[in-house]
């Protein structure tokens, strides 16, 4: 593959040159003598697998990393950039993933934060500069809004201020999209389109194969922290690209078979969930989740996919009038709210959950991986000791089935890349042969050829009559794999749909707008 790779831009002074760069942590090496070139006024996506040392890259450059050998010239020019100031001195900013903002603080408030504006802090003309900044790349945002009070599209909306407002001229964006509509996709797009038409060098890291086709100008591709090459995007296509991360042919076809034997599995009625702040995440859902089926959840993040999923789980109570019942391969019905997940097993509901919350719900970062298998098992003998050969040879085969990048399986799980730890947690969680199995994001953060593999086993688990609720945020995938979607606006369901059927702009509609008998209430 790597001779069919067309490097570009020949003759051009790239605004960022990256030459030898090498990374490692300990034994593990991320990067290893990478080149990189970062054009003047393109928008560069930067493709690979979990483990290729992409965010580790761009961490250097926007000095969060030091590198262990190499060089980076901005404009022809060698820098050293060890730290973030040294990267907004030289008009490098980088939006991550896990926003960071005050939530207390306004917009205007979050922007000049830890900038040295003088002895008399001056928000009228802070206020007047983000005007010119929305004004000049078409966002909108209200400089006197509260950070608490704005959607996680305003919110990466500031994230690009900040950084614009500090002088950027080079910006990196790390999973843009992951967490917005396709509306709001199309909105960032049309911004970025003009900010590169202002000069401004864009590079994005995605995994989202059809945005960086619909965005970008150049690809360039890492993997296991080398760097393959570059390619413009005219000149290729999904395929090839994928190929190209993975170094083999790999298949981009997601296999929805059609339901067999539906029964209903569980069935939830007049569901709502308030906060410990007395906030109503969840209003009054009813839904039906089949085995042999399954059932997508969409929604902007934070509309109650969480809670809704722990509800089921045992791990969050329900207010009065709730009822959540699950229904077994023999008819017999189980309550499950007011019960504690061993109370919920007990009953011989075999339920699998994949949280949100890898570390702090899912696995123990302290504990390896052959004992992260042990949570689900250790109370199933009928001994005091655990069964150690058992939970080596899950993890075993869960490193070698999910390509997990580890030096072992005792290995400590807080020290795997936040992909690899996925892969661990849902291998675990498939392991078991759920009769419902629930997931909030399985595929978050995951590289193209692992989340083609969780796309099999859901559809494997649906095949042998589970129950399966996978909660995405990927619409082109949920419209890809699910047989309904249940869509959630505001806690409230704004309507359940077929997946074959159904719109991806449909979806997103309904994601921001209730139905309109329900704005009525």
């Amino acid at each position: 593959m790597e001779e069919n790779v067309k490097t570009t831009a020949a003759g051009r002074v790239p605004a960022v040159r990256m030459e030898g760069i090498t990374k490692s942590f300990g034994s593990k090496k991320a990067n290893v003598n990478v080149d990189l070139n970062i054009y003047h006024g393109e928008i560069l996506s930067l493709l690979g697998e979990n483990g290729s040392g992409k965010t580790t890259l761009m961490n250097m450059l926007s000095g969060i990393y030091f590198p262990d050998s190499g060089s980076i010239f901005v404009d022809g020019r060698p820098v050293s950039i060890k730290s973030p100031k040294d990267a907004f001195d030289l008009h490098i900013g980088m939006i991550h993933q896990h926003f960071k903002l005050v939530n207390v603080l306004t917009a205007a408030e979050n922007v000049i934060l830890g900038l040295k504006e003088g002895f008399v802090l001056n928000l009228k003309k802070v206020r007047t500069e983000v005007k010119k900044i929305c004004d000049r790349y078409g966002f909108d945002v209200d400089p006197d809004k509260k950070v608490y009070d704005m959607s996680v599209s305003e919110k990466q909306t500031l994230e690009i201020i900040k950084v614009l407002y500090r002088g950027a001229d080079i910006l990196i964006l790390d999973e843009p999209t992951a967490v917005l509509t396709p509306q709001e996709t199309t909105r960032l797009f049309e911004v970025m389109r003009n900010m590169k038409k202002d000069g401004k060098s864009i590079v994005i890291i995605t995994h989202k194969l059809h945005e960086v086709m619909e965005i970008s100008d150049r690809v360039a591709v890492l993997r296991k922290g080398e760097y393959v090459g570059d390619i413009m995007t005219a000149d290729t296509d999904p395929q090839e690209l994928t190929d190209m991360m993975m170094g083999r042919a790999v298949t981009l076809n997601i296999e929805r078979s059609e339901p067999k034997n539906i029964r209903k599995c569980l069935e939830v009625r007049h569901l709502s969930v308030i906060d410990a702040d007395g906030v109503k995440k969840l209003d009054d859902v009813s839904f039906d989740a089949n085995g042999g089926e399954l059932l997508g959840i969409a929604g902007i993040s934070g509309s109650g996919q969480k809670e809704l999923l722990e509800v089921i789980a045992g791990l969050q109570p329900a207010v009065g009038g709730s009822s959540v019942v699950y229904t077994d391969m023999d008819g017999k019905t189980s309550t499950l709210l007011g019960r504690t997940p061993m109370e919920i097993k007990k009953l011989g509901v075999h339920l699998a959950f994949v949280p949100e919350d890898r570390l702090g719900m899912g696995l123990v970062g302290n504990m390896d991986i052959a004992d992260n298998m042990l949570l689900r098992t250790y109370q199933d003998g009928g001994g005091v000791f655990v069964d150690m050969k058992k939970s080596r040879k899950l993890a075993e085969e869960i490193v070698q089935e999910f390509d997990v990048v580890t030096p072992g399986i005792t290995t400590e799980v807080r020290k795997l890349s936040g992909g690899n730890v996925q892969k661990i947690l849902v291998g675990r969680e498939i392991a078991g042969n759920p009769s419902l199995l629930m997931s909030a994001y399985a595929v978050r953060g995951l590289d193209i050829n692992t989340s083609y593999t969780i796309y099999r086993l859901m559809n494997e688990q649906k095949q042998r009559g589970a129950a399966v609720i996978y909660v995405g945020e990927d619409l082109d995938v949920l419209l890809e794999l699910c047989d309904r979607i249940l869509v959630l606006c505001a806690g409230r369901v704004s309507g359940i749909v077929d997946g074959r059927t159904v719109t991806k702009e449909d979806v997103g509609l309904m994601m921001t707008r209730l139905p309109e008998a329900e704005e009525a209430k």
